[in-house]
């Protein structure tokens, strides 16, 4: 054996120039080899040996233990690797052949392209510094603390290289992943830093500057110091910033781009607005579309679709890269994906790249067009196996990577993209790998695929060159399949062939694992995959052999060997998709109390990596275990309404309901959320179901947030759940316990029972906090906000607004962020400042766009334009409420009223007491007499038509029964304030405070009836 090659960075490892293991003698020799390696090529004394074998309590015979242990390792190794010097022991190797230091010279060259602003080629360097890690470092060597601590630090260190160049690249870095290695190393203030410029990034400066906080308080209560004057200064930008950079979102490649330098080209001189990159599967498309996005410096939004399984949810899998918000807490009817994905890009200056579009090429199609004709600054890169089809579409068809010419010279083989590509990924597997004959007849036998070129360099870990060429010469069918014309049906079988070919080399548990991974929608972490696959070790053998690639901390397969393994799965009738769904299962079901709590933003970023796998999950048990489709249902409830998901899950959850028909009673509570989850479009039968049940349940909730959905569709008081029987059904946890008395507040604020109301907001509010869950911190906040500024409280209104919006700017909630804006933009009118108002209607605007709030911001912008008396714009936005403002829409339906009744003023201003009439007419048909504080603003309103008619006492009487309906007069009002002034000067100021009081104090049942 010759030219061995040494691993330290995780258990000892030996591999021989043919890349087998070399078995090695006991835990002592194994040591010895360790602590050598540490110091390869130099000497090493015998003393150091033997403290890093005992430390401070060694054997008498140490120095005769050392040199049989020395012995045991030269008849394992060649002879003359190990030297003996007199006063120690040398390893006769270039230190370059121990991973260790190969990783630390790595290391510092990355560092150096880091400084020299080279991001691109730093990252991938660090990255291959990195990936050297197969586990801590020296296990074997007992005493070997400072040893290991050096390593890990300069681990750490190009960890934190490594993510300074991907904040500078386009794609960006895994803010889940950043957040791990700050709770890991929480006094380190680059990282932290680092953190808040990644969550800056992508638009959650609430977040960044709560990363901020919390370091800045452990630095007080662990060091008794300040944050560093970078970090301190980094805080300040942030908060003077006006937005963040805007992400490119494209995947960081794992490996260098080589080859397709014309394609590229003619990628960059097109100007049109759809291109589509076509082939069979495994000849680069994405790596091509990829590539041609990073160089174009436009903005880029990068959508993957592979792991897409309906046409339906195309549109969702645009949302979710745009990070755009589906249905969540605020609307109870899912609004058409596809038009919230147009008005997210209406306006955009942006390519669109849809990745994978094959197997939903309809629905690609169907969007693609849809966008385009809505959105002229847009353009579309897409990559299919077949066109979109659509008119304009200019096509992009991917040859085989070129070969080296007939005859051509040794010296013109590297010039080929094939040899190239082979040299590249071969040198990754042998350094100073240089190609000969046999690369190109590789090459040729595989066609010229990339993906197959790719795996078969991986086989250099096991075979030579020469072997690998001989074996694919002895399957005749490749020679067969690269004759003749090349065209796209060949490759592929080509491809499959080799595909075929590697699987053919893997081990029994190594097919078995890679068959088993196939299950993972958009791959997974290590935990899942050996849940479902079985032994992690053998993953480690599948990267080395390019059936799976790993990144940031997860595993996936190529979709062309992963669609391959499935096929092996099926005919194995291996049951790994019943045990994935039972993992997910299992998943959420940890996950949903943690979602109730100050973890929720960690717990919420966990399942939002694994979405694909959650989807994939509910749609296997709704086609195959339909009770395990109620149970994945009702655990991720919580999870698709906080991150706003609910519209990828009522598809699932409709198909559902019909597969079920009526539930075991046992899962009687799963069978109400998912009803929830597809609310609107139930069957009648399906809510009359949903209803009984709610009406007997009588225990603990497993699911205590289902009471905040349930109350939502329901309405207040939760159709007929009696307070006692919610309190048991919610159960004792201090969340649980928090949301009843909120849901109680909120009913005796809607009441105008406000003293009740304030108390039980205060008291939830004080709950929340303490479990430091956002959400109900959130709506605490809101509410107390609006009461302090009915009060005139302006100053306490504008702080609990703020942290509201903080709160939900966490959580990523802008559709309850627009809601926020817009009633602190009506506070702010109320006190008098317009141009505040203007720029949280600004604000609310922009987010409406992508959140479907439009009649929220509409009605705002109507009272800030009738404020400035631009009385013809504030009709125009108050009857744009009455045409976006549809039914079955929880949080717009609900301002017809206001906006008929915003109307029929304008229509008294202007004269026209008739339609004045008519509108005050439909305000108080459309209004809910059970909600006292929403009527109080119609009786307002008939006030002012009592005027019309000449009862100024009447008129009185009517603002004094609004008060008594909502608990308190609106400080600022400016229609009531105009209203009571011209009463006051028609009847005095005497008459008009005695019917006022006569009003305010009706009893809320005698003014319930005020316009009966």
């Amino acid at each position: 054996m010759s030219a061995p090659r040494f691993g330290v960075l995780g258990p000892l490892e030996v591999r021989g120039e043919d890349g087998a293991p070399v078995a090695l003698g006991g835990p002592r020799p194994r040591a010895l080899l360790a602590l050598l390696l540490l110091d390869a090529g130099r000497l090493v004394s015998t003393e150091r040996l033997i403290d890093g074998q005992w430390g401070e309590d060694p054997p008498a015979g140490a120095v005769n233990a050392i040199q049989a242990q020395v012995s045991r390792l030269r008849r394992q190794l060649p002879p003359d690797l190990i030297e003996f010097h007199g006063s120690g022991y040398r390893l006769a190797i270039d230190p370059d052949e121990v991973d260790a230091h190969r990783f630390e010279h790595l290391a510092a060259e990355g560092r150096a392209l880091l400084a020299a602003a080279q991001p691109e080629r730093a990252a991938a360097t660090l990255r291959q510094a990195l990936a050297l890690w197969r586990g801590p470092a020296l296990p074997e060597v007992a005493h070997a603390g400072a040893q290991v601590a050096r390593l890990d630090e300069v681990r750490l260190a190009a960890t934190e290289d490594l993510i300074e160049a991907e904040l500078a690249l386009p794609a960006g870095t895994s803010v889940g992943s950043l957040r791990q290695l700050v709770s890991a190393h929480p006094l380190r203030e680059r990282l932290r830093g680092q953190l808040m410029r990644a969550l800056h990034a992508g638009g959650q400066q609430a977040a960044a500057l709560e990363v901020y906080e919390e370091g800045r308080r452990l630095l007080a209560d662990e060091l008794g110091a300040d944050p560093s004057p970078e970090l301190a200064e980094l805080h300040l930008a942030m908060l003077r910033a006006d937005a963040p950079r805007a992400s490119r979102r494209l995947p960081a490649p794992l490996t260098s781009f080589v080859g397709r330098e014309a394609e590229l080209d003619r990628l960059a001189a097109l100007a049109d607005r759809l291109v589509t990159i076509t082939g069979p599967g495994g000849t680069g498309k994405t790596r091509l579309a990829v590539e041609s996005a990073r160089r174009g410096g436009r903005d880029v939004c990068f959508v993957d679709l592979s792991a897409v399984a309906d046409d339906g949810l195309v549109p969702h899998a645009v949302m979710g890269a745009l990070g755009v918000r589906e249905t969540g807490l605020g609307l109870l009817q899912p609004q058409d994906p596809v038009e919230r994905v147009v008005s997210a890009l209406a306006d955009r200056d942006l390519l669109l790249v849809l990745d994978n579009c094959e197997h939903v090429v309809a629905a690609a199609a169907l969007l693609t067009r849809r966008l385009l004709d809505a959105c002229p600054k847009l353009s579309v890169l897409a990559t299919s196996r077949e066109p979109l089809g659509l008119t304009g579409e200019v096509l992009v068809p991917l040859a085989p990577l070129a070969l080296p010419p007939a005859g051509a010279e040794p010296g013109e083989w590297t010039r080929a993209p094939a040899v190239r590509l082979f040299t590249e990924r071969a040198s990754a597997v042998r350094p100073g790998f240089e190609p000969g004959p046999e690369v190109v007849e590789i090459c040729t036998a595989l066609d010229g695929s990339p993906l197959a070129i790719e795996l078969a360099a991986a086989r250099l870990r096991s075979f030579t060159v020469a072997e690998i060429a001989a074996r694919l010469a002895e399957h005749g069918r490749f020679k067969l399949l690269s004759r003749g014309d090349r065209t796209a049906a060949a490759r592929h079988r080509t491809l499959r062939a080799v595909v075929d070919w590697s699987w053919s080399l893997l081990s029994e548990e190594e097919q078995v694992v890679a068959r088993r991974l196939s299950v993972f929608a958009g791959g997974a972490g290590l935990e899942a995959v050996e849940r479902v696959c079985g032994d992690g070790e053998v993953l480690a053998d599948l990267v080395d052999k390019s059936f799976v690639e790993a990144a940031d901390g997860r595993y996936r397969m190529f979709e062309t060997v992963r669609l391959f393994c499935a096929e092996k799965l099926e005919e194995a009738g291996d049951p790994a998709r019943d045990v994935h769904a039972a993992y997910f299962l299992e998943l959420v079901r940890e996950a949903d109390p943690w979602l109730l709590r100050a973890e929720q933003l960690d717990w919420l970023a966990r399942l939002s990596a694994e979405q694909a796998n959650l989807q994939a999950a509910v749609r296997h048990a709704v086609r195959h275990d339909p009770g395990m489709g109620l149970r994945l249902a009702g655990a991720q409830a919580a999870y698709w309404f906080l991150s706003g998901r609910r519209g990828q899950a009522a598809a699932s959850a409709r198909e559902l309901l019909d597969r079920v028909g009526e539930p075991p009673a046992e899962l009687g509570e799963e069978y109400v959320l998912c009803v929830l989850l597809a609310v609107p479009d139930v069957r009648q039968e399906q809510w009359a179901r949903a209803e009984a049940i709610m009406n007997t349940l009588d225990r603990t909730l497993r699911y205590p947030f289902g009471t905040v959905l349930w109350g939502m569709v329901a309405g207040p008081g939760g159709a007929g759940v009696e307070r006692r029987r919610r309190e048991r059904m919610l159960g004792p946890e201090p969340w649980s316990r928090a949301v009843s008395v909120l849901g109680e507040a909120l009913i005796h604020q809607l009441d105008g029972r406000l003293a009740e109301a304030e108390r039980g907001l205060e008291s939830a509010l004080a709950s929340f906090t303490a479990v430091g869950e956002r959400w109900g911190m959130a709506q605490g906040l809101e509410s107390l906000a609006t009461l302090a500024s009915w009060r005139g409280e302006w100053a306490r209104a504008r702080e609990l607004w703020q942290r509201a919006l903080d709160l939900l700017g966490e959580l990523g909630a802008d559709d309850e962020v627009v809601d926020i804006l817009c009633r602190r933009a009506s506070g702010l009118l109320r006190e008098g400042d317009q141009d505040a108002a203007a720029a949280d209607l600004a604000r609310a605007a922009e987010l409406a766009r992508t959140t479907g709030r439009p009649a929220t911001v509409e009605f705002t912008l109507g009272e800030l334009a009738d404020a400035r008396g631009d009385l013809a714009t504030a009709r125009e936005h108050y009857e744009s409420v009455l045409a976006t403002a549809q039914p079955g829409v929880y949080v717009t339906e609900g301002l017809r009223p206001f906006a008929q009744t915003a109307l029929a003023r304008l229509a008294a201003r202007d004269g026209d007491p008739a339609r004045a009439r008519a509108l005050h007419a439909e305000a108080l048909a459309g209004i809910s007499r059970s909600l006292a504080g929403d009527l109080a603003t119609v009786v307002e309103g008939h006030a002012a038509l009592a005027l019309l008619d000449g009862t100024a006492e009447r008129a009185a009487y009517l603002l004094g029964a609004a008060v008594a309906l909502r608990g308190m007069a609106v400080t600022g009002d400016r229609a009531v304030a105009d209203v009571a002034t011209t009463a006051t000067r028609a009847i005095g100021a005497g008459r008009f405070a005695a019917q006022y009081a006569k009003g305010a104090a009706l009893s809320r049942d005698e003014a319930l009836t005020v316009l009966s």
